[in-house]
């Protein structure tokens, strides 16, 4: 990793944070592009990241893992409302994490019935062949 100093500051690449996070480079465009990074530039207008973008990038690839949508992300990181302190980011972080909770229950609830469903399937498919090896074949003439 090509790590730079810009006024004391570490700095990396977007080639660097691609190859650190496995992500392609368009992928941070496409979050920058969304407001929820926001790098600085060089003269040459280079985008150069500071650490607090890499944790904004890890916290955003988390979010993405964990099902939540970029609007929801930048809400919980504190990027839809500039104003939002510390405290209101948690709040809304712990909201959304109890809906998602919510989803998950309800998605593993219709998961279970389906699973049982399909073993009872299953169960009719296993008599019927049982039944059918019991059965002497009729012959076709």
């Amino acid at each position: 990793m090509n790590i730079q100093k810009i006024s004391g500051t570490e700095t990396f690449s977007i080639s660097d944070l691609a190859d650190e996070l496995d992500i392609s480079t368009r992928t941070i465009r496409f979050y920058e592009e969304k407001g929820l990074i926001s790098p600085q530039r060089t003269k040459g207008n280079h985008r150069i990241y500071t650490r607090r973008d890499r944790a904004r990038l890890r916290l955003i690839l988390r979010g993405k893992r964990l099902g939540y949508s970029l609007d929801e992300i930048s809400e919980m990181i504190g990027m839809a409302d500039f104003d939002m302190d510390e405290e209101q980011q948690l709040i809304k972080a712990l909201q959304y994490g109890k809906m998602k909770l919510k989803e998950i229950n309800s998605r593993m609830e219709e998961l279970q019935i389906l699973k049982q469903e399909l073993l009872t399937v299953q169960e009719k498919i296993l008599r019927r062949l049982t039944d059918l090896k019991k059965t002497p074949q009729q012959s076709s003439n």
